[in-house]
């Protein structure tokens, strides 16, 4: 099947959707031929994306939300059904990673940060997208989860927790609403080349340099031996939501270069 134009005609929301991955995947459902509610806290970066789609003739809209408050996610979804009609896909993209320590160092208010973000913003997206998805007996949703909800990584006791609750909401959501085909399937990125995402503007330029290090040191010893770019995973979400995946509901989705697939041995291999 060609993908070229495989979403044409539906509407997409993406959360997230100024910078990395949520903005890849904005770019890559409007050159699917959807059209695009870009949303984000930050609106200098989602208009950004708003503009690299309209620029090559898509349609979009930028709708700020932070989709950890209740009023601000309805108004997103409720936004997007009345610019254009209705609503046929939601990517559940937004996150923070939170403060690294182990958990008995970690803040009680970050650790609800995260969790709210991370969790509780795909549930309330999740939560009104589905009546209208309901109404028309269709729909499909792509939750952002992340390798690190598949294993237990070091210091991240918030991201990891929140991730993997958003992996096992993704099974519950498919066995709920399958029969009403609402397909919902979740994608966990490995090593993805964001320059740190929101990072960047937060360290000095040592540290950023030496994070910088220390990713692309890991993502080389991954099968692949390297990071991806953010339109590889992208690409998998508008697979997801074509019908080229019509019969793919539930599914954990890895787009991490193998590393969930072999024990790291880090140093002690070379």
């Amino acid at each position: 099947m060609s993908t070229s134009l495989a979403l044409e005609g539906k509407t997409a929301v993406i959360t997230g959707s100024g910078n990395g991955i949520g903005r890849a995947i904005a770019n890559a459902m409007s050159d699917a031929g959807a059209n695009v509610t870009v949303s984000d806290i930050l609106e200098e970066d989602g208009q950004r994306t708003v503009k690299e789609i309209t620029d090559r003739g898509g349609r979009a809209i930028f709708v700020a939300a932070d989709v950890s408050q209740t009023e601000q996610a309805s108004n997103l979804i409720e936004t997007t059904v009345k610019t254009f009609g209705g609503i046929d896909i939601l990517v559940n993209n937004a996150g923070v990673g939170g403060t690294s320590g182990r958990l008995h160092e970690v803040d009680p208010e970050a650790f609800d940060r995260v969790i709210g973000v991370n969790l509780r913003g795909t549930f309330l997206c999740t939560k009104f997208a589905i009546p209208h998805f309901l109404a028309k007996h269709d729909g499909r949703i792509v939750n952002i989860a992340s390798t690190y909800g598949l294993i237990g990584a070091p210091q991240a006791a918030a991201y990891c927790a929140s991730k993997g609750a958003i992996i096992n909401l993704t099974r519950q959501l498919a066995v709920d609403y399958g029969h009403d085909q609402i397909r919902v399937n979740a994608i966990c990125p490995g090593y993805i080349d964001t320059s740190l995402g929101r990072r960047k503007a937060t360290l000095g330029d040592v540290e950023y340099a030496a994070a910088v290090a220390r990713r692309e040191k890991a993502a080389a010893m991954q099968p692949l031996g390297r990071q991806a770019q953010p339109i590889e995973v992208a690409n998998v979400a508008v697979f997801l939501c074509s019908d080229g995946a019509s019969f793919m509901t539930g599914s954990i989705v890895t787009v991490d270069g193998g590393c969930t697939t072999t024990f790291n041995y880090g140093e002690a291999s070379n």
